[in-house]
């Protein structure tokens, strides 16, 4: 081989690499994945409507659970992933929980956020709690003092 087709192979190996290169960082994509919603269709459900309205505004929920009520949740993600051969990051994250009474009519409607890694309601800003949550060493002393007993 010359010098010549050398540097000719090299030039086209080069290229080859930084096309493929070029063509990795230039499919980063965005992607919204669940339920998405209509601008005004939490208007269109407010406190006392029906289950039946509900399902025919918002649609089916993503989930549902039952808790001194029935409870519908829609869920939305949006996911950013910058090469596509790396894992999607979460960028945000919204769910839309709408709460029923005993009588199947709408009590509340609460919209969650992800801030922080926590769910923030951003209707009334307030952040649910579990009530009492001890610690590991907390739970080390309780144990160690009604074994005493």
């Amino acid at each position: 081989m010359s010098v010549k087709t050398k540097l000719t192979a090299r030039s086209a190996a080069f290229l080859a690499a930084a096309v493929g290169a070029l063509a990795l960082t230039g499919c980063a994509e965005d992607q919204t994945k669940g339920y998405v919603m209509a601008p005004n269709a939490l208007q269109q459900v407010p406190v006392g409507s029906s289950q039946e309205q509900v399902l025919v505004v918002l649609g089916t929920p993503s989930t549902t659970a039952t808790l001194k009520g029935e409870v519908y949740y829609y869920i939305s993600q949006k996911t950013h992933r910058p090469v596509a051969f790396m894992n999607p990051k979460i960028t945000d994250q919204q769910v839309v929980a709408v709460y029923f009474d005993q009588n199947r009519k709408v009590q509340r409607v609460a919209n969650y956020g992800m801030q922080d890694g926590k769910l923030i309601d951003y209707v009334t800003n307030t952040t649910p709690t579990a009530g009492e949550e001890r610690n590991f060493i907390e739970h080390m002393f309780r144990g160690l003092l009604s074994n005493d007993e």
